[in-house]
């Protein structure tokens, strides 16, 4: 992606050998965490996008196993009924 020309000092430090990322999230308009102890960044799916996904009523896409080890997507089972339950210790 093409850093604007105008903001090259928002995302370049110490002579082009350093990129921000938290300014190339506020780019993308993506949340993003540091994680110092690590030394990771997350980033996530920008606002708008999601909130498009949840009007869409759609359910997003996963794969899990069973009991036996055999793996089972949502997307297999698209246009059919099917009940998901969860469970947390919390």
């Amino acid at each position: 992606m093409p850093i604007p020309t105008e903001r090259a000092g928002d995302f370049l430090r110490a002579h082009g050998s350093q990129f921000n990322l938290a300014a190339f999230a506020g780019l993308l308009n993506q949340p993003a965490v540091h994680d110092d102890t690590h030394g990771v960044w997350f980033f996530a799916e920008a606002a708008s996008s999601r909130s498009d996904a949840l009007r869409s009523l759609q359910a997003p896409d996963f794969t899990l196993p069973d009991l036996d080890g055999t793996l089972h997507s949502l997307s297999a089972y698209r246009g059919k009924k099917i009940l998901l339950v969860s469970w947390a210790s919390w």
